[in-house]
């Protein structure tokens, strides 16, 4: 399985912007689903943007859509998360993740991820 490793997390302050990055080890994910996914303190895992193998479709909880934007470019093997206009309610560890599955439609069909990256937002 492929390896991938986040980076961009940090602390900002609410209103403000980050943007996630996570690269891949292997080539085999450019023919995978994507997407970023995020724990907050007791709460739930949820997909918070979702991106096909070709970037040709993605999709977001509504809670952050209209503020965040997912990509990936296949030739770097890197997926984006563009966060602007950020709220306290975002604080939590977001996760890269990739999907072998054929059109994975639940969380559970993201069987790779990495370490996770820190996101805390102040009010």
């Amino acid at each position: 399985q492929a390896q991938l490793v986040e980076s961009g997390g940090g602390l900002v302050q609410a209103r403000g912007s980050l943007r996630l990055s996570c690269v891949a080890s292997q080539r085999t994910v450019r023919g995978y689903d994507m997407a970023w996914i995020r724990q907050a303190p007791g709460k739930e895992r949820e997909i918070v943007a979702a991106i096909t193998w070709n970037g040709g479709s993605t999709d977001y909880a509504r809670s952050v859509e209209g503020r965040f934007a997912i990509s990936r470019d296949n030739a770097k093997l890197t997926l984006s998360l563009q966060m602007n206009n950020l709220k306290p309610e975002d604080t939590a560890v977001y996760y890269c993740e990739a999907s072998n599955a054929y059109r994975p439609g639940s969380i559970v069909d993201y069987n790779m991820w990495g370490q996770g990256t820190q996101v805390t937002v102040s009010s």
